[in-house]
């Protein structure tokens, strides 16, 4: 597994994250914001932290979870902040 992958996302406080079936929601005092998750990627919320897994043993797979890591992370501290 990609060692970015490895590396769970803390969700701020009052930062609300929706996982459904093919896209991730995130909601936050700055506004809600949204990301169609690759079927290569499997994410999980355990205990307010986010984690990514490759969803097989690919290659593709296993670098779409280290990408994918880095997208919610930037959509959590996005909606974290207030837009002016």
């Amino acid at each position: 597994m990609s060692r970015v992958a490895k590396a769970n996302i803390a969700i701020p406080a009052g930062v609300e994250v929706a996982l459904s079936a093919g896209s991730i929601q995130v909601k936050g005092k700055g506004g809600d914001l949204s990301l169609a998750v690759h079927p290569l990627v499997n994410i999980g919320n355990n205990d307010g932290k986010l984690s990514f897994a490759p969803a097989n043993d690919s290659r593709d797979a296993d670098a779409l979870a280290g990408t994918f890591r880095q997208a919610p992370r930037r959509l959590a501290s996005d909606s974290a902040c207030s837009r002016a």
